[in-house]
């Protein structure tokens, strides 16, 4: 027979476990994948166009970023320009997507200039800003908000081609990494 001590200590015990796991949640597979949210963006040639419909038909690596960002965001730019020119063997079908949180701060012509400081190519990389109303939901979304000044986290969050979140990467990923895993997610053919 089991004592109310023993039972409490147990559950004690389930419910650090369960913390534990959660805690782990933060980066890896996302199952079941998540559709993304309808949420509006512009993008670089200034039209509003919505999240899924951007993300749709290509495995896309999203990161979040701001121009106006000294810390992490260059080094996050830096990634996924490696990761850019180890695309470039690939065929079409995989992407990178710069994904402002400052839509007070950013523009277009600062977004523009971001992506070309990192030689960005439109046709492999893109930049797009959300409405200030989105910038919350998105972080929420994702699981990319971080505390600080940043306010968001390095992580890339790779989408399969209909536009779902199947996978949070580790913060600042290999880029190497990064295309394996985008690799994978396209012979997934899901």
């Amino acid at each position: 027979m089991t004592t109310r001590r023993e039972w409490l200590v147990g559950a004690a015990a389930c419910g650090l476990l369960i913390h534990q796991a959660r805690a782990h949640g933060a980066f890896g597979p996302v199952q079941p994948a998540l559709p993304a949210p309808a949420l509006s963006l512009q993008d670089m040639a200034g039209k509003s166009v919505p999240l899924p419909a951007l993300l749709a038909g290509q495995v896309t690596a999203v990161q979040l970023m701001f121009t106006g960002c000294s810390a992490t965001c260059p080094i996050q730019g830096a990634v996924f320009a490696d990761a850019q020119a180890r695309l470039a063997k690939e065929n079409a079908g995989l992407r990178l997507l710069s994904l402002s949180i400052d839509p007070l701060g950013d523009d277009l012509p600062a977004m523009r200039a971001w992506l070309a400081k990192f030689g960005a190519q439109s046709a492999r990389w893109a930049a797009a800003l959300p409405k200030l109303k989105d910038v919350d939901p998105l972080l929420d979304f994702l699981r990319g908000r971080a505390p600080g000044t940043d306010r968001h986290t390095a992580q890339a969050f790779v989408f399969d081609r209909q536009a779902r979140l199947v996978y949070r990467t580790e913060d600042m990923p290999q880029p190497e990494e990064l295309v394996k895993l985008m690799q994978r997610v396209a012979a997934s053919r899901v």
